[in-house]
């Protein structure tokens, strides 16, 4: 019966919260429609992005004759890592440019956008270089403007403490991944068998698609997102303290809090982005990728498996979104539908391609989707954990995260223990992999969408868009360091082994963990009542 109340009474607060800010409050899978609003539109963000990083270490190691530019490996990680530290490094300068002229909802229309540009520039690789570079730079400062405020407008969905937060951020995260597995799959498999410009290109068209249908729905957030609103701090009545005092020590204390997080997500991203960079060279040059009989059988049903599958599963979404706010918002869905459409036509073209092929081999950017799957298998697993009794504290969450992230590394460690020092290919099992990302996924839903959660739970309104730029400011740093670090597999393996590369990596993150771990009662106290 108390499990109930308290329910009831969350919903409750929702219900208050939302009639109060103007927002629709239909409701898919007991939360705010505009939440699934937001799903979409990320949906199809996280699929250019994820699209486009597959193939940009595969196409700089290329063969000049296969299209690339034959970079060495340590060269293309380099670059890996500035991109995709810099998407993250940018959000700071979005998120202070929404807290104080755009507001969020133009902001990551203004994103959309310019990602748009980036991704129409890439495509034209071919006639020039410099089109390369500006397509990177633009999607570097759109990125900026895009991410750090549509998560923001996420956390403005619920009351500023609320324990729906972390269920919100883990069904949003799905979203993130349905974009990410979709445009790993759909960009990497056209750029390796089509040409790298055509995946490029690939991965604008449903930017801006994403872009569109956000644009037209704008009305189904009332005034979130438009204006900053400086609601009061919340403070116990148990401080002996005066109140302004009080409230003050709370708040420096809880910006404490997300600095931690801030700081322990800069290992967690050091070591998980190995998965576009060093896991991508291992994949190309050390697993066995040519299937033969009925193991290419196998792979062939499980690939058009993998490929239908998270259409149904978002198609689902879709439908249900469009039954409750067609009426009220007929060209979100209509332009949602249409860039569906085109999706599943890739889809149905994808797996009679594969079908038809003489031979079955694995794209090397293949392997990068298992990370996407497992979390749009898991999270609504995790979702419901984290609205059970035997939800964990934040900083347990984190702890257990970042130790399940090394036992993934671990795997990979042992399955390489084969391969002889300087070994340029090898053929170790696809199963090594597989447990990689799947580890590395259990710890990924113990992090990431936490940690957004928490920084909504934990900063002052004014400061929501700052305090995701730093954020994602330390994620662009772990970025930065995954790409710098994973450039060392060359003369790690070669000095050692690719074993010891990868027990490095292992045991970062354990070690972090562990850290956490005994930092987390004094963080559990500076959190004054989140949970």
């Amino acid at each position: 019966m108390a499990s109930e109340t308290i329910s009831l009474s969350q919903d409750e607060a929702l219900d208050l919260h939302l009639e109060k800010s103007g927002v629709e409050k239909q409701k898919l899978l007991n939360h705010p429609v505009g939440l699934f609003v937001l799903f979409l539109t990320e949906m199809w963000e996280r699929f250019s992005y994820y699209g486009m990083r597959a193939l940009l270490t595969l196409f700089l190691v290329s063969e000049i004759s296969k299209g690339g530019w034959h970079w060495t490996d340590a060269e293309a990680l380099r670059l890996y890592g500035w991109y995709t530290g810099l998407v993250y490094f940018t959000p700071i300068i979005g998120g202070l440019i929404a807290d104080r002229l755009t507001g969020y909802r133009k902001a990551v229309i203004i994103g959309g956008l310019i990602m748009t540009l980036g991704h129409a520039s890439m495509a034209m690789e071919g006639l020039s270089n410099i089109f390369f570079y500006l397509g990177l730079l633009l999607m570097i400062t759109g990125n900026g403007m895009f991410k750090p405020n549509i998560s923001s407008i996420v956390g403005q969905l619920y009351p500023p403490i609320s324990d729906k937060k972390d269920s919100a951020y883990a069904i949003f995260y799905m979203g993130i991944n349905s974009g990410a597995f979709l445009g790993i799959l759909m960009c990497g498999y056209v750029g390796e068998t089509q040409g790298w410009h055509w995946g490029f290109g690939l991965a604008g068209i449903f930017m801006l698609f994403g872009t569109i249908q956000f644009y037209f729905a704008q009305k189904i957030f009332g005034i979130l997102g438009q204006k900053i609103d400086k609601a009061e701090i919340v403070v116990p009545k148990t401080e002996d303290l005066p109140k302004e005092e009080a409230a003050g020590i709370i708040t420096k204390q809880r910006l404490w809090v997300i600095g931690v997080f801030s700081l322990f997500t800069i290992f967690f991203w050091m070591v998980f982005e190995q998965a576009g960079g060093s896991m991508t060279l291992f994949a190309k040059n050390y697993t066995l990728r040519d299937l033969t009989g009925s193991a290419g059988t196998a792979f062939r049903w499980v690939d058009s498996i993998l490929t239908i599958f998270p259409l149904i599963a978002v198609t689902v979404v879709l439908v249900a979104l469009g039954k409750r706010i067609f009426k009220k918002y007929p060209a979100t869905i209509i332009f949602t539908a249409l860039s569906f459409i085109i999706i599943w036509c890739l889809g149905i073209w994808k797996v009679q391609n594969v079908f038809s092929a003489e031979k079955t081999e694995v794209p090397a950017s293949w392997f990068g989707i298992l990370n996407s799957f497992f979390i749009v298998l898991l999270a609504p697993f995790f979702s419901k954990i984290w609205e059970s009794k035997f939800n964990p504290s934040g900083p347990v969450k984190f702890a257990i995260g970042l130790i399940f992230l090394g036992v993934g590394f671990a795997g990979l460690a042992y399955g390489g223990m084969d391969i002889a020092s300087g070994a340029k290919v090898a053929q170790v099992s696809m199963f090594w992999l597989v447990f990689a990302y799947f580890f590395h996924t259990v710890g990924e839903l113990c992090v990431s969408p936490v940690g957004l959660s928490y920084v909504s739970k934990l900063a002052p309104a004014k400061l929501v868009g700052l305090m995701f730029g730093v954020w994602f400011v330390c994620t662009f740093i772990g970025n930065l360091l995954a790409g710098l670090s994973g450039s060392l597999i060359t003369s790690i393996s070669n000095t050692y082994s690719i074993s010891t590369f990868f027990l490095i990596f292992t045991a970062i993150p354990v070690v972090a963990g562990l850290g956490m771990l005994a930092l987390s009662p004094k963080l559990r106290k500076w959190m004054h009542g989140v949970h």
